[in-house]
């Protein structure tokens, strides 16, 4: 049986009905009017997975009246979604930074909704450009890099984090990915490489193919 693009609208339209859902209703207008062919991919099963994980996990170690999040190689914007659909987040602003021009539009259309409602805005921008010390402005902002597995010069961009800066990182083992230029082998690999003077988690989530690690603690 074959099934086309409309019958999978109908049922994201369904669920954005049913859960009265701003994050389903922005996700469809993005499929139906702005083209990112790489969309599904970051909403597959190991994406939202860690993902996933990685909000429930902020905010059980966290204070719930962070006032921003600045997200380094946000990419279409899907972690922020998320973020941003959480009780324990409901106050806090998110800005979605990528390098690719073209990550912009749909993150701002994937989380329409939250951009109506002042809560968020994508960015371009190189993240080792990026002006660190004039963002952190206060206790209640927090940093995060998922995308450490990456980074080549992780050490040159970990050096430009201001001292005392709550970060969330996320990296891998996943070695075979030509993109993964920057893979750990273990979770204790990952705390040396990122070293905190405050750590508040450190942990792995086994998903196909390969295990996420992320940290979360105070530079």
């Amino acid at each position: 049986m074959h099934y086309d693009d409309e019958y999978y609208r109908d049922i994201l339209d369904g669920l954005s009905a049913y859960y009265e859902s701003p994050l389903i209703a922005d996700l469809l207008t993005t499929i139906n009017k702005v083209p990112a062919p790489g969309l599904g991919n970051a909403w597959n099963f190991n994406q939202i997975s860690g993902k996933r994980w990685l909000v429930e996990t902020l905010a059980e170690h966290v204070d719930t009246k962070t006032e921003k999040m600045l997200l380094l190689g946000g990419w279409y914007g899907v972690l922020a979604s998320l973020l941003l659909d959480h009780p324990a987040f409901k106050h806090t602003h998110v800005s979605s930074l990528d390098i690719d021009p073209g990550c912009e539009a749909v993150a701002r259309s994937v989380n329409k909704s939250r951009v109506e409602q002042g809560r968020f805005e994508a960015l371009t921008a190189d993240m080792f450009d990026f002006d660190y010390q004039a963002w952190v402005a206060s206790e209640n902002s927090i940093i995060v890099n998922t995308s450490c597995e990456h980074i080549a010069n992780f050490d040159e961009w970990f050096v430009r984090i201001p001292s005392g800066t709550l970060l969330v990182l996320q990296s891998n083992d996943y070695f075979s990915c030509d993109e993964h230029v920057n893979c750990v082998d273990s979770l204790e690999d990952f705390e040396q490489q990122a070293p905190l003077s405050e750590l508040r988690f450190s942990g792995g989530l086994k998903l196909k193919k390969y295990t996420r690690f992320m940290l979360i603690g105070r530079k």
